[in-house]
């Protein structure tokens, strides 16, 4: 992680390393760029400007803030970017509570990619390009990657949406809930391997297996709540006899995390848009809490129902869509196709939100 102390024309840029992990850097004034035998000043600073433009984007990325500034280039200034900062910014800037899911499945993919797991990068790196300024976050399954054997390809993946779009976070969606010394790994793989923003968990272990990954700065994670799956009648929706007020499981994960689990502030929940009157008595206990919501879209979750549930209490809000993105397309122009369907999600979202 870095801090950005200033970009400008002729001052120059300053990086100062966060936890030793990077060495000091410095880029000279535009000015001094023109000192080399054969270039010219003009050049020299159109050179100092695409370089500071493209480690600004990066800084932005890994933590600094961008204010306004004088010349070309923005100042930033020295502020550390946590996942929920990210996900206000990108949430403001793109008008959008969408979550593209990244979700590949290469039996399904169009044209001369289908059945083909190499492409896995090239699906995904399309539909992120197609679809970066119409969401708030995307939300890769590792399974989906770790089935094929495409690991590296998640990586490449992740630098790639750094790159394009260093002001979305990335959500990885792991559902990781192991004892601690496993979750320190998991957590390492997760933020560190692979430069997530906020990982899923399992919380079912309890606090001490979500513990290492709240010691990652600024990190988020999301926390099964009430998932939208049929199965999850059979634990989340049990009556706790012997905790206060006898609330269902899922209630008293969602009070644990509005509460005391919540050590880093950056905690969320996953609640399942099938469910949007559960949705509301999340929200009465956790009002300020992220939720990330699956299942609007193929999974068949009303999107009107889930935002009004949502809205309660102000906490930021994630809805996610897989499949009826990535897949609106079994063409050539399957990304230009799952775009219109990003911006057809989007705008059901924003209308359900000014009802």
């Amino acid at each position: 992680r870095m801090s950005c102390l200033g970009v400008n024309e002729g001052m120059g840029v300053d990086y100062l390393p966060r936890n030793d992990f990077l060495p000091l850097w410095r880029f000279a004034s535009s000015p001094s760029l023109a000192s080399r035998e054969g270039d010219d000043t003009v050049g020299a600073r159109r050179r100092f400007l695409g370089v500071t433009e493209l480690v600004c984007a990066s800084a932005l990325r890994l933590g600094a803030r961008p204010v306004a500034g004088l010349g070309r280039v923005e100042q930033l200034k020295s502020r550390f970017m946590t996942f929920i900062d990210m996900l206000r910014d990108a949430s403001t800037r793109n008008d959008s509570m969408l979550c593209v899911g990244l979700d590949p499945e290469p039996s399904r993919f169009p044209g001369a990619m289908k059945g083909d797991a190499s492409k896995i990068y090239d699906f995904c790196a399309a539909i992120v390009d197609a679809t970066h300024d119409l969401v708030n976050s995307f939300k890769p399954q590792i399974a989906y990657f770790a089935a094929h054997r495409a690991e590296d390809q998640l990586e490449k993946l992740m630098e790639h949406m750094r790159r394009v779009a260093p002001h979305v976070p990335v959500i990885l969606d792991a559902k990781r809930g192991d004892i601690g010394s496993t979750a320190e790994q998991y957590a390492k793989e997760a933020f560190e391997r692979y430069g997530a923003d906020a990982v899923t968990l399992s919380p079912f272990m309890g606090f001490d297996s979500i513990t290492p990954y709240l010691k990652y700065e600024g990190k988020g994670a999301f926390l099964l709540c009430r998932t939208s799956n049929p199965g999850g009648d059979d634990l989340q929706a049990q009556v706790l006899a012997d905790v206060p007020g006898n609330p269902h499981m899922f209630e008293h994960v969602a009070k644990l995390a509005q509460g005391p689990w919540n050590t880093n502030g950056q905690l969320g929940l996953v609640v399942g848009a099938t469910r949007p009157n559960e949705i509301e008595r999340v929200r009465a206990v956790a009002p300020t809490l992220p939720l990330l919501i699956p299942g609007v879209g193929a999974q068949g979750g009303d999107a009107v129902a889930t935002v009004k549930a949502a809205r309660i209490g102000g906490g930021p809000i994630i809805i996610n869509s897989s499949r009826a993105i990535l897949y609106a397309g079994q063409g050539d122009d399957f990304a230009k196709a799952a775009r219109e369907a990003a911006i057809a999600t989007r705008a059901t979202l924003q209308a359900a939100a000014q009802s």
